[in-house]
């Protein structure tokens, strides 16, 4: 059986950091900092609960991100 191949390494920035951040400014400034895949949700947005490596969420109202978490 082949190994398991280690998950990627997330950035270290938290993700904090977004918060009060215009969306589109917010979701480059992430790119550029490494996270793969960034993912923009309304508020009250269903979405799966998956724990995803690599993954930066922000929760965005008026285009301005209102919550950001890994995953």
């Amino acid at each position: 059986m082949a190994p398991n191949p280690a998950p990627p390494k997330e950035p270290q920035d938290s993700p904090q950091g977004y918060v009060g951040l215009d969306a589109g400014d917010a979701e480059r400034l992430a790119r550029q900092r490494g996270w793969p895949t960034v993912r923009s949700l309304p508020p009250g947005a269903i979405i799966t609960m998956e724990y995803r490596v690599g993954r930066l969420n922000f929760e965005v109202r008026d285009g301005v991100v209102a919550r950001a978490w890994k995953g």
